[in-house]
Formats: C-alpha cells, structure tokens, sequence
C-alpha cells in the first residue's frame, strides 16, 4: 500500500487539492483550536490548513512522498515546522487522552482493521475530546467520484455506531454531497458523517 500512493501522489497536482476537506474545516472552525491528530493525512490540505486557524497538528501517513508534498504546502502558506511524521497509522503508538480532536477523513480500512484502530483512537482523545469522521459507504460503489472499490472497505452509519460505542455521538448520517478535492474526489459522493465526543 505505501507503494500504491507514493505512486499516486507522485506528481506534481495535490490529487486532493490544496483546499482542506469542507466537512472537517466546518466542524474545526466551531470549537477553540488544541491539539489535532490527522492519522492518514497525505498531502497535508487538512494539517496546513489547521495549522494555519491556530491548532497544533499531528500528521501521519506512511507515504514520504506525501510528507515532502505537505512540508511544501506548509511552507507556501508561511507555516514551517508542521508535525509530519511518516509512519504505519496502524501501528502508530498513540499516546493516551492527548488529543482535543482527532479527523479521519476518507481513511478507509478493511473490516478487521478498522474497529481496533478505531478503539486506539478512542484512547487518544482527552475526556471532552471531539472525533470527526467522513467517509465512503458502499452506495460510493454505483458512483465514479472515488473511493476504495472494495465494498468491505466502505462504512456505513452502523459501522461506526459500533466502532464508537465509547463515544457521545451528536451526529451521524449517511448522506450524498458534492465533492470538489482535486481530480481523485470529484462529484456526487455517497458519505457517512460522524461527530462524537469523548465523555469525560
């Protein structure tokens, strides 16, 4: 898989765009900024853009080629020293209740994964904290905006019910949006949205 998007980010275009995730940047934008964990952030549009509206951000992705790409970003925008780390998410020590957000946008795994690496984040979160969740669910399958074409690496609004018991969950829909992030997220999307906080 690191070889896969090496490939894929291997050129000159951001294949997401530069512009961070709208969902994500909505939800950030109403809460006092803290700590940030963006496990599986590629091109770093997301951790630039936190950076930027004040958050101290933790990125990790196990691509250097993307790395390379979200230090540029970074330094266009006048943000040096952004927190990249190149890393396998799965096996990614997290340290325990640091972060007060923590995103995982379009960071999909297959059904063994993703509930234990969900969990870990879980434990991540300080009391209080807020878990941001968009991704693709299988009716993802019958559109050609992106996305996994596995259908076990799609979510659906039970998926992350059970993944997120520990959670308050405020909000959580599935739902079709328009998306525009770059030439790979282009159209109508079939998505599932998740807000939940950690209880204290």
């Amino acid at each position: 898989m690191k070889q896969f998007w090496n490939d894929r980010y291997n050129q000159s275009d951001y294949v997401y765009g530069e512009q961070p995730n709208a969902f994500l940047q909505e939800q950030l934008s109403e809460i006092v900024p803290g700590r940030l964990l963006l496990p599986g952030e590629g091109e770093g549009r997301n951790a630039v853009w936190a950076q930027k509206a004040g958050w101290k951000v933790t990125a990790i992705d196990f691509s250097d080629i993307a790395r390379e790409k979200a230090l540029a970003l970074a330094r266009r925008q006048g943000l040096p020293g952004l927190d990249y780390q190149v890393g396998d998410i799965l096996g990614y020590a997290y340290p325990a209740h640091t972060f007060d957000a923590i995103a995982l946008i379009f960071i999909h795994l297959d059904q063994m994964q993703r509930p234990v690496f969900h969990r870990k984040l879980v434990q991540a979160l300080k009391p209080g904290g807020l878990m941001i969740v968009e991704a693709f669910t299988p009716n993802q399958l019958k559109l050609d905006s992106g996305g996994p074409q596995n259908p076990l690496m799609l979510y659906t609004a039970d998926n992350l019910r059970t993944d997120f018991g520990q959670l308050n969950i405020t909000s959580l829909e599935e739902q079709t949006v328009m998306l525009s992030e770059g030439a790979y997220h282009a159209g109508q999307a079939a998505v599932v949205r998740m807000i939940g906080r950690k209880k204290d």
